[in-house]
């Protein structure tokens, strides 16, 4: 990575973990709708990045949420989980052009951008809050609390990354 990369990663990283703390965990709309943006930083980390880099940053992405939030390393579980899984994400969304190392994510198109970020999404909050319920006898709970999360924090991200996109 560059130095200009490297900035830019370090500055998402902070802004989405400030917006999540401090903004984003007071929504608890219903009991079940509940966004989280910050795993948007895994979501868009260059793809040609280091992938070990991307585990640790994300780990510790998710110790800061859960210190925050009182949650006892779900977070962190749950952002390692889609960090180490991002690979075979990539290569299911994307195919040929993600081996090639052809993809911009802003220039893809929205069915394959939307099926990588669904992707990511269902499988951080379905590891979330099953880790955080932790009870077979509460799987609807679970199924609920993911669907319902998960919809609001791809509708969120999809936003984001249309307002930030750069314009060529």
């Amino acid at each position: 990575m560059q130095n200009k990369e490297i900035f830019i990663n370090i500055v998402r990283f902070i802004v989405l973990l400030l917006v999540q703390v401090i903004l984003l965990n007071h929504i608890n709309f219903l009991g079940y709708v509940n966004p989280y943006l910050y795993i948007l930083f895994i979501i868009v980390f260059p793809f040609t990045g280091n992938k070990s880099l991307l585990i640790i940053l994300s780990f510790i992405l998710g110790l800061c949420i859960d210190m925050f939030a009182d949650s006892g390393g779900v977070h962190a579980a749950a952002s390692v989980f889609i960090a180490y899984i991002r690979p075979l994400l990539l290569k299911f969304s994307f195919g040929v052009s993600y081996e090639y190392n052809m993809v911009k994510l802003n220039k893809v198109p929205l069915t394959e951008r939307l099926t990588y970020i669904s992707g990511m999404v269902v499988l951080h909050h379905i590891m979330l809050f099953s880790l955080e319920i932790f009870s077979f006898s509460h799987i609807l709970l679970i199924v609920k609390s993911t669907l319902f999360s998960g919809i609001f924090s791809i509708i969120l991200i999809l936003c984001t990354l249309l307002l930030f996109s750069r314009k060529n």
